[in-house]
């Protein structure tokens, strides 16, 4: 059993802090001694037609009320802070692109951008005034080198919006469901958005449940 791993968002040594045995296959996950990251076991990530076949199970439909009030957090907030003329970018939109559809429907441009379902490359070659993830994080198998991307996606000035759910000391891991999806596979701590702040040079940090904002 390793006992240890590199974390893949600071590169520093990240201890073995839980074994999970409830899923239909074992993992372990690690605790990072310097970012206070929690991560899947690099042995146990699903491939990327595993990965995609997981996200084509979820029930996501742009018209539901309730999927639109639990993306509103992050919508109200660009809506708050952007008119209607500025260019953002939905990263990771998914197969269904709530994010994108509620802003559209506000008078809003933005682009999708998703891997598996709007694989256009082209539209990570250009600047945004506001970048949105909306659970999407916590699938990074890489997030060192995704968040490098998210900041050079920003103009000047720009603002990078995330929902996710944070953990913490008062949450019992074992018992959270959060990590019981096997594409969820890195878990963020205040801690490590603090260590993300300083990593990438991001002038402001702003934590809001589980709304993360970088400036």
């Amino acid at each position: 059993m390793t006992q240890e791993q590199k974390c893949p968002l600071c590169s520093q040594k990240a201890k073995l802090f839980y074994r999970d045995k409830t899923k239909s296959f074992e993992c372990d996950y690690f605790l990072c001694e310097t970012c206070h990251s929690i991560f899947a076991d690099s042995a146990k990530l699903p491939n990327a037609s595993q990965e995609k076949a997981r996200y084509e199970l979820h029930d996501d439909n742009v018209e539901d009320k309730g999927y639109q009030k639990f993306v509103s957090p992050m919508t109200q907030a660009i809506q708050k802070e952007y008119k209607c003329s500025a260019k953002g970018l939905d990263f990771g939109a998914g197969r269904a692109p709530i994010v994108s559809k509620l802003m559209q429907d506000a008078g809003y441009k933005i682009e999708q951008y998703d891997p598996f379902f709007h694989p256009n490359a082209a539209l990570l070659e250009k600047k945004y005034d506001y970048v949105a993830a909306c659970e999407v994080i916590e699938h990074f198998y890489n997030p060192h080198k995704e968040f490098a991307l998210l900041k050079r996606l920003l103009g000047d000035g720009g603002k990078l919006y995330l929902m996710s759910d944070i953990y913490d000391d008062s949450i019992d891991f074992g018992k959270w469901y959060y990590k019981n999806d096997a594409t969820h596979v890195f878990f963020y701590t205040k801690e490590s958005f603090l260590w993300i702040q300083k990593e990438f040079g991001f002038k402001e940090l702003r934590i809001e449940k589980r709304l993360i904002t970088f400036c």
